[in-house]
C-alpha cells in the first residue's frame, strides 16, 4: 500500500537558537513496513519475521495513521528529516473525552505500534482515543537503526569459543560503520530528541490535553516529557518505570538479586514450603559461587548444519536462564526444579534450548537501544559502584544483565543527554505508579522514588508479579484513575496493594 497522501505543516521553533525547522504530519495508510534498507540486510532465516507489519485493531475501529516528519538532529541546522509512525485509534464511545492516551514503548528501542491492538481491548479506549507512537530509530521508523553485524559476531564467538566481549566490540564497530554508511547521524537518537518528538506530535495533532502511558524505559521517558513542558499533560500512568535519574547499570544486578531473594522467601513462607525450599537461597548462592570461574562444554548441532561442535559456556548463560524465568509470571514456578537440575549438573536440556534460541534469533540490540543506553545511562553511571557489587556477589562479575555496556558504548561514541534530563524534579500532576514485587529490572523502590517528587501520585504493588504489570487485573483501577486522577483509589484486589 502506498503511504503518501497528504501533508500538514506545523512550524516548530528549535530549542537551539541557530535554527527554526519544520515538523509535519504526513498521513498514510496503517500498513507500516520496515525500512527497505534494513530488509536488504536481514539474514535469510529471519526474513519472515521482518516482512510483516504491526498487528492492528479490527476494522470496527476508526484509525488515523501517519508519520511525524522531524529533523534527525535538531541541533544541526541542515539535518535531514526522518519519519516516525503513529496510529490514533478512535474510541467508539460517542461521549468520549477529548484528552487521549498516548503510549510509546519501553526497552529502550522497543516497537510501539503493536500496542494499538492491546489498547483497543483495554479500559483505555472506553472513553478516550488512544495514540501509539513509534520512537525514532525503532522497528517501523524511517530509518530503522538495525544491522546484523553484532549478531554475526556474537554467533561466531559462540561457534568458535572466542571471547564474547571482544567479539561484541568487533560487532559494534561494524554496526556503527554500516549505519553511518546509510547517512545516519547517531548523535540524534536519544531521550532528549524523543521528548521533542512527542511534544511535536501533540502540537501537530492539535492536542491540548493528554494522558501519558509508559512502561519501563518509557515510564521515565514520559516523566521527561512532563519535565520539558507540563502544559498539555493531564496525567501519567507509569508501569514498572525506570526513572531518568536512576543509574540502572549500577542497580540492575542487585535488583535481580533482591527480586530473587523475595521469591525464595515466598516459597518458604509456610511449613510445607519451608521443608521443600527453605534452603533454596543458600543453595543458589553456594552453587553459583562454586562455578563462578568454571567453564562447561556442550556437544551441539546447530540447525541447518551437519557437523556437531562443542560449545563452551559459563555461569553467565546459566544466570540468564534463571533471570529469564524470574521475569516469567506463568513459568516462574519451575525455578526450584531448574536450580536443582543445575546443581546436580543436569545442564544439557536447558543449554540446548538456550543455544537453539540464540542461533534462531537475532537478539543483538537495535541501534536505538545502543544509542539511548549509551547516552542516557553509561555516560552517567559509575563503574566503581558496579564493581563494588561484585565483592558481595562474585559470580555476578562479568555478567551483563543489559546487552549494552561500557565497552560497547566506548565504540558507539554518542554524546550524553542533557544533564538536566537526568535530574529529578517536582510536579503536582496526578500519576499512577504500578510495579510487581518480583520485578528484577525496575524495583518497586523506583515508584517510591518517583512518588517522593510527585505528591499527587498513587502507587500499586502487584504481588507475585514481575515487570510490566498493567493488564486485566488493573482494569478497574485504570478506569477510576482516568475518570478522576486526583481521587485516591483503594484496591479491592488483595493481590494489589495500594499505597
Amino acid at each position: 500500500m502506498h503511504h503518501l497522501i497528504t501533508c500538514f505543516f506545523i512550524v516548530i521553533i528549535c530549542s537551539n537558537p541557530i535554527c527554526a525547522q519544520f515538523a509535519k504530519i504526513e498521513e498514510s495508510g496503517c500498513d507500516f513496513r520496515i525500512d527497505p534498507e534494513v530488509l536488504k540486510l536481514v539474514p535469510d532465516n529471519a526474513k519472515q519475521s521482518y516482512i510483516s507489519g504491526p498487528n492492528l485493531p479490527d476494522s470496527s475501529f476508526k484509525k488515523q495513521c501517519g508519520y511525524l516528519v522531524v529533523p534527525e538532529n535538531r541541533g544541526k541546522k541542515n539535518s535531514r528529516l526522518i519519519k516516525l509512525p503513529f496510529i490514533v485509534v478512535r474510541s467508539k464511545n460517542p461521549d468520549k473525552h477529548s484528552d487521549p492516551v498516548l503510549f510509546t514503548a519501553g526497552g529502550p528501542g522497543g516497537s510501539s505500534l503493536g500496542m494499538a491492538t492491546w489498547l483497543a481491548k483495554s479500559p483505555f479506549i472506553e472513553s478516550r482515543d488512544c495514540i501509539v507512537f513509534e520512537q525514532r530509530g525503532t522497528r517501523f521508523a524511517l530509518p530503522y537503526l538495525r544491522t546484523f553485524e553484532l549478531d554475526k559476531a556474537l554467533k561466531e564467538a559462540t561457534r568458535r569459543n572466542l571471547d564474547k566481549d571482544s567479539m561484541a566490540i568487533v560487532g559494534v564497530k561494524k554496526y556503527r560503520k554500516e549505519l553511518e554508511k546509510r547517512g545516519i547521524d547517531l548523535t540524534g537518537y536519544n531521550t532528549d530528541e524523543t521528548v521533542s518528538d512527542i511534544h511535536d506530535l501533540l502540537k501537530a495533532l492539535k492536542i491540548d490535553s493528554v494522558n501519558l502511558f509508559g512502561v519501563s524505559y518509557s515510564g521515565g521517558l514520559m516523566t521527561a516529557v512532563l519535565q520539558r513542558d507540563p502544559t498539555r499533560i493531564r496525567s501519567l500512568i507509569l508501569d514498572s518505570p525506570l526513572p531518568t535519574f536512576v543509574p540502572i547499570d549500577e542497580d540492575e544486578p542487585v535488583n535481580f538479586m533482591e527480586a530473587l531473594h523475595i521469591y525464595f522467601e515466598s516459597l518458604a513462607s509456610d511449613s510445607t514450603g519451608q521443608k521443600l525450599h527453605g534452603n533454596l537461597r543458600s543453595r543458589f548462592h553456594n552453587y553459583f559461587s562454586a562455578i563462578a570461574t568454571k567453564t562447561f562444554e556442550l556437544p551441539y548441532l546447530e540447525a541447518g548444519t551437519k557437523d556437531s561442535i562443542r560449545i563452551k559456556y559459563m555461569k553467565n548463560e546459566l544466570l540468564t536462564i534463571i533471570l529469564d524465568k524470574l521475569y516469567d509470571d506463568s513459568g516462574r514456578k519451575e525455578l526450584p526444579r531448574i536450580i536443582a537440575d543445575l546443581e546436580s549438573g543436569n545442564h544439557q536440556p536447558y543449554m540446548r534450548r538456550y543455544f537453539d534460541d540464540f542461533f534462531r534469533r537475532n537478539g543483538a540490540p537495535d541501534g536505538m537501544r545502543l544509542s539511548v543506553y549509551c547516552a542516557d545511562q553509561t555516560a552517567y553511571h559509575s563503574e566503581k559502584v558496579r564493581r563494588d557489587l561484585d565483592k558481595i556477589y562474585p559470580y555476578l562479575a562479568g555478567f551483563h544483565i543489559n546487552d549494552v555496556y561500557r565497552e560497547m558504548c566506548d565504540c558507539w561514541k554518542v554524546p550524553p543527554i542533557n544533564p538536566a534530563t537526568k535530574q529529578p524534579f517536582y510536579s503536582d500532576k496526578p500519576v499512577l505508579l504500578a510495579d510487581g514485587e518480583l520485578d528484577p529490572a525496575c524495583r518497586p523502590l523506583y515508584i517510591d522514588r518517583i512518588a517522593h517528587y510527585m505528591p499527587n501520585s498513587q502507587r500499586f504493588l502487584l504481588k507475585n508479579r514481575s515487570h510490566g504489570v498493567i493488564g486485566t487485573s488493573m482494569s478497574a483501577i485504570i478506569r477510576a484513575f482516568l475518570a478522576e486522577p486526583y481521587r485516591r483509589i483503594v484496591s479491592a484486589d488483595r493481590n494489589i496493594i495500594s499505597y
